[in-house]
């Protein structure tokens, strides 16, 4: 699955970029004056190969949970049972996310990948199915946790795999189910660790630069965190072109599985809202992947963590909004939302100059 996928990601399209272009410059505005917006619709133009391409929704949200053995590294205050709890609170509605999501008519999809801990009974995803109005969960846990990244490799190569295959798997039945837009989600105690340490090892930053503070840990906590991502890379010394190997070695089943989420909504020609740091962190690997890939990338927020700063910079990616996030679990991506549909809805909407009897200068 993952080979087939890679092989289908393809380049944006110039012809209907360059259609969305020579729109924009009959539409009732001075040339440019929508700034960003204006060059985000073409790409999205060049992606869905035209023009106009069709408007991001509905929008879906695939929270992606899992846990790590880095945890007993002591690199954050939370206890490793929060992952479970709330993914709890998601299925029961009363998350940030869900709050967003609702505002913003999005599905909201929780994927198990790596939980640790048993979850609580909750509502069972139906494949060709998106109602914004009940959060689901999908079972699709490949191993109860990563191992410790401090000592040993975190996965398998095979485990790394399942868990891209997921995400894969996760987009198409999205897509399949009808969304226009993808919006990727995190949950996992621990995981702006790994978060940190790819960073480091698909862009060549020092860890001081990729590693946060996550949570809000203090400062013995925090110069503990970057003194164990920097032994984890000298450890695993992980190999940039072989991104599966990265995944294995560093990664999470959350980093993984939004990896394989980004590959399977590029291969669809459909665009995948970015959230923070967790979610570039598997960006960087998609485009290790499939620099095609990138092509589908959009940037929902930068965020606080600064590690997001440097993975957007090495993808090229101008975040949406900076508001000084760091929750993750989608809610960047979810407040971005609606400026990525407005800027398809112009090339839809907005009258041309001739259309609307207004004078050009």
């Amino acid at each position: 699955m993952l080979e087939t996928t890679i092989a289908t990601i393809r380049p944006l399209d110039a012809a209907a970029m360059a259609a969305a272009r020579e729109l924009h410059g009959r539409l009732t505005k001075p040339a440019g004056s929508l700034g960003a917006l204006e060059e985000l619709s073409v790409r999205l133009a060049g992606l869905a190969g035209a023009c106009p391409p069709p408007l991001p929704e509905p929008a879906a949200v695939a929270i992606f949970a899992g846990d790590h053995g880095v945890h007993a590294q002591r690199v954050t205050p939370w206890p490793q049972e929060v992952t479970a709890q709330m993914i709890g609170n998601f299925l029961a509605g009363g998350a940030v996310v869900n709050a967003f999501a609702r505002q913003a008519g999005a599905s909201v999809t929780v994927v198990d990948v790596g939980v640790a801990t048993p979850l609580p009974a909750g509502p069972v995803a139906e494949t060709g199915v998106l109602d914004p109005s009940t959060p689901r969960l999908v079972a699709a846990n490949v191993r109860r946790g990563t191992r410790d990244l401090a000592v040993t490799a975190a996965l398998t190569r095979d485990e790394a795999r399942a868990a891209v295959e997921t995400g894969i798997r996760i987009a198409d039945e999205l897509i399949d189910a009808g969304a226009g837009i993808l919006l990727t989600g995190d949950m996992g105690i621990g995981n702006t660790t790994p978060a940190a340490a790819l960073i480091a090892a698909f862009t060549g930053a020092d860890p001081l630069d990729s590693t946060g503070r996550g949570t809000g840990v203090d400062d013995p906590t925090y110069a503990h965190k970057v003194a164990v991502v920097r032994a984890a890379l000298a450890r695993h010394a992980p190999d940039a072109t072989d991104p599966l190997g990265v995944l294995a070695t560093i990664g999470g089943l959350e980093h993984a599985a939004l990896a394989g989420l980004i590959l399977g909504a590029a291969a669809r020609r459909t665009p995948v809202l970015l959230d923070g740091v967790i979610a570039v962190s598997a960006a960087l690997a998609a485009a290790a992947f499939a620099p095609d890939a990138v092509c589908a990338m959009v940037a929902g927020h930068r965020s606080a963590e600064p590690g997001a700063t440097v993975a957007l910079r090495h993808l090229g990616l101008d975040p949406m909004v900076d508001l000084g996030l760091r929750l993750g679990e989608g809610t960047g991506a979810l407040l971005a939302l609606p400026m990525v549909s407005g800027a398809v809805r112009v090339l839809h909407e907005v009258a041309t100059f001739d259309s609307a009897g207004v004078a050009e200068k």
